[in-house]
C-alpha cells in the first residue's frame, strides 16, 4: 500500500505552468485573416506575413496564426516553450515611464497611447512590474 505524503499530495494539486500552446488566438475578424499568413504582431517566424504588422491585427487572425503555430512555423515573441516570458530590455523611447507599452500585454498597467509593434520586448521594467503585481496579462 502506497502512502502519500503531505508534500506529494500538495505537489499533485499545484497547477501546471501555462505553456505557449495555451495561446488565445482570438477570431478571424481582421482584414487579412484566412490568407495563410499570420498577421498578429505577437508572433514571429516563417509563417508570418511579410507586410508591416499592425496593432489592429492582434487577436484578429486566429485561423492563420493557430495553423502556423501548431505547425511550428511561428512562436509567440518572447515566450519560451515552458511559458516563461522574456520581457526584453528598456530600449523603447517610452521605457521606465510607469506604463507598459508592449502590445503583447493587456491590463490596468498599460499605456493609454497607441501601441506600436516596434515596442514589443522594449519596455521590460514597466511591463515586468505590472505583470508581477497582476495588473498585466499576456494577450
Amino acid at each position: 500500500m502506497k502512502i502519500l505524503t503531505i508534500s506529494a499530495l500538495m505537489m499533485s494539486l499545484v497547477a501546471a505552468p501555462a505553456f505557449a500552446q495555451e495561446v488565445e488566438f482570438g477570431d478571424d475578424s481582421g482584414d487579412w485573416s484566412n490568407d495563410n499568413e499570420c498577421d498578429d504582431p505577437r508572433f514571429e517566424g516563417p509563417g508570418m506575413t511579410q507586410t508591416p504588422l499592425l496593432f489592429d491585427d492582434v487577436n484578429r487572425d486566429a485561423s492563420d496564426c493557430a495553423t502556423a503555430f501548431y505547425a511550428g512555423e511561428i512562436s509567440q515573441i518572447g515566450v519560451g516553450p515552458d511559458g516563461t516570458i522574456d520581457f526584453g530590455d528598456d530600449s523603447s523611447e517610452w521605457a521606465n515611464d510607469g506604463e507598459c507599452d508592449d502590445l503583447r500585454f493587456v491590463g490596468e498597467a498599460m499605456t493609454d497611447t497607441p501601441l506600436l509593434a516596434g515596442d514589443i520586448m522594449r519596455d521590460a521594467t514597466d511591463c515586468r512590474m505590472g505583470y508581477e503585481v497582476e495588473m498585466l496579462f499576456l494577450r
